[in-house]
């Protein structure tokens, strides 16, 4: 019925991200480079990772996920987030998300993920350093009319 040996559910955040395995359960890595490497080694042969749209969380691993040939499916939150609670499940944390996200990835037909060109990924980081140049510069504007008033 399924085409991947297996699916791993990823629940993201700033300093780790646990993963839950359809058939190997659950485990822990950080973040960064050297807990990418050791999560694709232990990686058995064609499987599907899926995770949720996080910002930046989400788009390191996922782009070292696809350069690395891994199939990879980014989801939308709200998707996920409706799926438990259709499930009623009780308690919310980062290991019952990620085995929920890998339920979502066997129970729905989701997208893969295309990683973007090195154009792309620049032009994003240099929108996304706007954006919060932007939002200093707001913050520095109200801070400064408030101190006239």
């Amino acid at each position: 019925m399924n085409k991947y040996s297996e699916i791993f559910g990823l629940d993201i955040s700033k300093d780790v991200f646990d993963v839950y395995g359809s058939e190997t359960g659950h485990d822990q890595f950080k973040n960064d480079e050297k807990g990418f490497v050791k999560f694709i080694k232990g990686l058995p042969e064609s499987v599907l990772v899926v995770m949720e749209a996080t910002g930046y969380y989400h788009y390191r691993l996922a782009q070292f996920l696809y350069k690395s040939g891994v199939c990879v499916s980014v989801v939308k939150p709200l998707s996920v987030e409706r799926f438990i609670q259709m499930k009623i499940a009780k308690g919310k944390t980062d290991k019952s998300d990620s085995k929920a996200i890998c339920e979502y990835g066997q129970m729905n037909d989701v997208p893969l993920y295309t990683a973007l060109n090195e154009v792309q990924s620049e032009c994003l980081q240099l929108f996304r350093l706007l954006d919060s140049y932007i939002k200093y510069r707001t913050a520095s504007k109200n801070k400064l009319h408030g101190e006239e008033t």
